[in-house]
C-alpha cells in the first residue's frame, strides 16, 4: 500500500493539495471559506508536525493580531482517527497555539479527508509557504516532499512558484557541515554566504572568518577559490578528476534523478567552466532529452 501511495505521489496531485495551503491563489478562495467552527479543546496538533519550534515571541505578536482582527485563515483539519468528535491539525498549529493564548474558545475550520500521507505533505508545503523558514528549514522541505513523495526539483518549483535554481542553491545547502549549518540557521551566515562555503576547502574555518570580518558574499566566493587552489603541479587536474568533491558527486546524481541517465560534470578547480557529460541509453531517450531542451513536456 506504501508503495502504491509513493509511486502515485499525491492522491489528489500537489497542485491541488496547495489549492488549501496558498492564500494566492484565486481559484481557491471559496474553499477557504470556513465549513464550521470548532471548540478549541475538540482540535489537537499534528504528532508528525515536520517543525518542532515555535518562538514564543512571534506566537505573542500573532495572538496580539488574532485578539484585534480574529483567526482569518481557518485551520485545515480532518476527523481524529480512533477519537469521534475531535479532530487533528493538519496546517495551523501556529495559529491554534496563539488562539489559546488569545484564549479564544473557537476556531474556523476546513475539514478535509486527507491520509497519513497527505497530511505530512500538506504539512511540509505549508511551513515552507507560510512560515518564516530560514533557508536550511526551507531546503530540508524540499527535501522531505522529493525523498518522500517522489516529486522532482521541477514539478516543486511549478507547484510552489519558486524557481528550479533556488529550489536546487537551497538543496546544496544540506551539505554543509552541522557547525556551518547552525550558523545558517541562526542568521549569522546567509544564503549566499553559505553557497559560497559549501566550495571551499575548509568550510567551517571560512564560515567563522565571514562571520567575525563581516564578509560580503563576493569577497566568500574569492575567498572560497582561493581556499580550495593551493599552489600545486598541474597534475591535481587530472587527480580532481579522478576523485570528485562530494557536491559534485551529489550534484551528478540529483541530475542523474531528474534526467533518467547517466550525467558526468568535470571542472578544473580555479576555472569557471566545465563539462558535462550525458548518457543516454536509447532513442527515446535522446527525443526525450531534446523535448525538454526545446521546451516540451
Amino acid at each position: 500500500m506504501a508503495d502504491k501511495k509513493r509511486a502515485r505521489g499525491l492522491g489528489r496531485g500537489l497542485s491541488a493539495l496547495m489549492a488549501d495551503v496558498t492564500p494566492e491563489v484565486n481559484v481557491a478562495e471559496a474553499r477557504r471559506t470556513p465549513d464550521r467552527t470548532i471548540p478549541i479543546e475538540r482540535i489537537v496538533p499534528n504528532p508528525d508536525q515536520p517543525r518542532r519550534r515555535f518562538t514564543e515571541t512571534q506566537l505573542a505578536e500573532l495572538a496580539e493580531s488574532i485578539r484585534a482582527k480574529g483567526v482569518i485563515q481557518p485551520l485545515i483539519v480532518r476527523a481524529r482517527p480512533g477519537h469521534d468528535g475531535e479532530y487533528e491539525i493538519v496546517a495551523g498549529e501556529r495559529r491554534w497555539r496563539a488562539a489559546q493564548m488569545a484564549q479564544l474558545h473557537e476556531l474556523p475550520v476546513l475539514v478535509r479527508d486527507f491520509d497519513d500521507t497527505e497530511v505530512l505533505e500538506v504539512a511540509i508545503i505549508e511551513n515552507i509557504q507560510r512560515a518564516d523558514l530560514n533557508p536550511i528549514e526551507e531546503a530540508a522541505g524540499f527535501r522531505q516532499l522529493m525523498d518522500k513523495f517522489g516529486h522532482t526539483q521541477e514539478k516543486l518549483a511549478e507547484a510552489l512558484g519558486k524557481s528550479r535554481s533556488h529550489i536546487a542553491n537551497l538543496l546544496r545547502l544540506l551539505n554543509l557541515p552541522d557547525e556551518v549549518r547552525a550558523m545558517v540557521e541562526a542568521g549569522d551566515l546567509s544564503a549566499g554566504h553559505a553557497r559560497a562555503v559549501i566550495t571551499a576547502e575548509s568550510p567551517i574555518d571560512l564560515a567563522k572568518r565571514i562571520v567575525a570580518e563581516g564578509l560580503s558574499v563576493r569577497e566568500a566566493e574569492r575567498l572560497a577559490k582561493g581556499v580550495q587552489q593551493p599552489k600545486v603541479p598541474a597534475t591535481a587536474t587530472s587527480r580532481s578528476r579522478g576523485e570528485k568533491d562530494a557536491d559534485t558527486k551529489a550534484l551528478e546524481g540529483e541530475l542523474s534523478a531528474a534526467l533518467g541517465m547517466k550525467v558526468s560534470i568535470e571542472h578544473t578547480p580555479g576555472d569557471e567552466g566545465g563539462t558535462m557529460t550525458l548518457r543516454y541509453k536509447s532513442f527515446d531517450q535522446l527525443d526525450d532529452l531534446c523535448a525538454r531542451l526545446a521546451g516540451g513536456h
